[in-house]
């Protein structure tokens, strides 16, 4: 049996969300069916603003609708710590959790040869720059606890060579193989408290 193609072209934009399989993507698409048409309105003016009004911090990466984002533009943040994520989910995370009072580094993206991903150079110039313009003391970094964020790991502190800021990152108290994104507070503030010092450039 063919669904009505407005039903069918719905489904498919759920089937493009992370984790939503065919069936979830049609109980989503029958549960709008099913709402007022204010709810069909709210929702489609929600992702239109979405698209419309955030873009990246110019300063710091992370997503915002004002520029710089209210992050880097906290004037109680310590401006002598900058903790370096893979993407703004990272940062939302342990911004929830309350563990950390520095400021941050959006890198966007990843190393990872297997999708071919790389880091936009711009990212690391820009970090590289912040360290200087702030003379920021320490750089955590934290990638995720796999062989990616592990490569990520090494192209910073790569970048970061002829500077003399304090190099750290977060102890593996993150589960090997997991997401800073879904890790709960406790293991964030375990993280972070036992994150260790290491050589600036590793042989």
């Amino acid at each position: 049996m063919s669904l009505p193609e407005p039903l069918e072209r719905l489904i498919s934009v759920f089937k493009r969300f992370p984790g939503i399989g065919e069936k979830s993507a049609r109980r989503m698409a029958f549960c709008v069916l099913q709402q007022p048409e204010s709810f069909a309105l709210a929702m489609a003016e929600g992702l239109i603003d979405l698209r419309r009004k955030l873009h990246p911090c110019a300063v710091c990466g992370n997503i915002t609708d004002i520029d710089p984002c209210s992050i880097c533009d906290d004037p109680f943040r310590d401006r002598t710590l900058v903790c370096v994520v893979e993407s703004a989910e990272d940062l939302i995370s342990m911004e929830q959790a309350g563990i950390y009072n520095g400021l941050y580094h959006v890198l966007g993206g990843k190393v990872s040869p297997l999708e071919d991903e790389e880091l936009d150079p711009d990212k690391l110039q820009s970090l590289k720059q912040r360290v200087i313009d702030l003379s920021v003391q320490e750089i955590i970094i934290a990638t995720n606890p796999r062989i990616e964020g592990d490569l990520t790991f090494f192209e910073i502190i790569s970048y970061l060579k002829g500077t003399d800021v304090r190099i750290s990152r977060l102890a593996y108290g993150l589960p090997v193989g997991g997401s800073i994104e879904f890790a709960d507070r406790v293991t964030l503030h375990a993280a972070f408290e036992s994150r260790v010092n290491l050589d600036k450039y590793p042989r």
